[in-house]
C-alpha cells in the first residue's frame, strides 16, 4: 500500500517525507483495518520526526477517519463497513497511509452529521481536551449561578479550538482565551470564548477589565514555562493547571503558597501502557459523535481541504513549527 513515510537523512541531520509503498498492516485480535479516508495534522508530527534518528522510519499521522475493511478475531463492537475516527497509538504506525490498523478501545463511529474531512480534524484534540477537564482538572458540572472559569492559554490551535467549545458549551465554564494575533483572537471566540486577552500584556489587567478577578483552572497548551507566574498570580487558591507541551524548564515553586495542583496531560498515555481504563477513549470520542450530532460542538477544521501528499504535509509541518496555524489542517486521502 501506498504511505507518506519520515525517513531519517543522515547526512542532513534531519528527516524527509517520502511516498513509498509499504506492507499492508498485521492486526492483532484486538484491531480493526480502517482504510484512511481523511486525515488531520498536529505538531505531534513534527516533534516525532525531531526525535528520530540513524536508520528511523515512521508513518505519522494521528488523526483520521475512515471506513473499517477488516476485523481481528477478538473485535466486538465494530464490523466492516463501518464509519470510524480516531487519533491511533503514537507506538504503532500512523494514518499518512491508505490503510491503518487501530486498537478497536480506541475508537469509535462518526459522527453521522460529519464528512470524513470535517470528523478527521477533531479526534486527537477532542480526547486531550476531554482528558484535561473532565480526567485531570477534574471538572464538576456546576449550575450558572456557580460558574467556574478556566483560562486556555494558546486557544487558537487544534486542541484550544474543541477546548474552548467543550468548556464553554458542556462544561459550563467561563472561559478566557489567550490569542496573540487578531485571526486566533477572532477564532477563539468563534469556538465560544466569551473574553480574550493577549499573553503578551498584563494578564491582572486585563482580566480585571472584564470583571474576572481569578480563574480557577488553567489549561496551557503552549509556552508553559513562559507563563508560570502569570498564572500563578491569577489562579484561586486551591486551583488546578494543566499542560499539555514540553516546557525545557518548569519551576513552579510558586504554586506553592496557593496549594495549586499541576497536571500533565498526553492522551497517548493510554494506548501506550493499555491501561484498565484504555477504552474510555473510544467511549468519549463516541459522546463527543453525539454531541456534534446534537449540535453542541463543530468541526475545527480552518482552510480549504488539501489531498495528502509530500508537499501540503511539509507546508503545514512548517506552519506548526511557526506557531501560525488556527484552527486544524485536514488532507482527503487518496492512496492506495
Amino acid at each position: 500500500m501506498k504511505s507518506i513515510t519520515a525517513i531519517y537523512e543522515v547526512g542532513e541531520n534531519a528527516t524527509r517525507l517520502i511516498e513509498i509503498d509499504v506492507p499492508m498492516p498485521t492486526l492483532g485480535p484486538r484491531d480493526v483495518l480502517v482504510q484512511v479516508k481523511a486525515v488531520a495534522a498536529n505538531p505531534v508530527d513534527y516533534k516525532v520526526r525531531d526525535g528520530m534518528a540513524t536508520g528511523d522510519k515512521r508513518i505519522l499521522g494521528w488523526d483520521a477517519a475512515g471506513v473499517i475493511h477488516s476485523v481481528g478475531d477478538n473485535v466486538q463492537s465494530f464490523k466492516p463497513g463501518d464509519k470510524v475516527w480516531y487519533a491511533g497509538n503514537i507506538s504503532r504506525d500512523g494514518a499518512y497511509a491508505a490503510f491503518q490498523a487501530v486498537d478497536e478501545r480506541i475508537i469509535s463511529h462518526m459522527p453521522s452529521s460529519l464528512g470524513y474531512e470535517e470528523a478527521a480534524a477533531l479526534p486527537l484534540s477532542s480526547i486531550t481536551a476531554w482528558e484535561i477537564l473532565f480526567d485531570r482538572l477534574k471538572v464538576q458540572l456546576a449550575p450558572p449561578t456557580q460558574q467556574k472559569s478556566i483560562l486556555i492559554i494558546g486557544a487558537g490551535g487544534g486542541v484550544g479550538s474543541i477546548l474552548t467549545q467543550l468548556a464553554a458549551k458542556v462544561a459550563n465554564l467561563k472561559v478566557i482565551a489567550t490569542a496573540s494575533r487578531p485571526e486566533s483572537a477572532q477564532w477563539a471566540r468563534s469556538m465560544g470564548a466569551h473574553h480574550v486577552i493577549d499573553p503578551r500584556a498584563d494578564w491582572r489587567e486585563q482580566l480585571n477589565k472584564v470583571n474576572v478577578h481569578s480563574v480557577d483552572y488553567i489549561a496551557s497548551l503552549t509556552a508553559s514555562g513562559e507563563h508560570l507566574a502569570k498564572s500563578a498570580d491569577i489562579l484561586t487558591p486551591q486551583g488546578a493547571f494543566c499542560l499539555i507541551d514540553d516546557p525545557e524548564q518548569l519551576d513552579i515553586r510558586g504554586f506553592k503558597r496557593k496549594s495549586i495542583s499541576i497536571h500533565w496531560e498526553l492522551m497517548f498515555t493510554r494506548s501506550l501502557f493499555e491501561t484498565d481504563d484504555m477504552n474510555e477513549q473510544g467511549r468519549l470520542l463516541q459522546r463527543v459523535a453525539e454531541l456534534i450530532d446534537d449540535g453542541v460542538l463543530q468541526s475545527t477544521v480552518n482552510g480549504p481541504v488539501r489531498s495528502l501528499n509530500v508537499e501540503t504535509l511539509e507546508a503545514t509541518h512548517k506552519e506548526f513549527r511557526a506557531g501560525t496555524a488556527v484552527g486544524k489542517r485536514v488532507f482527503s486521502v487518496s492512496l492506495s
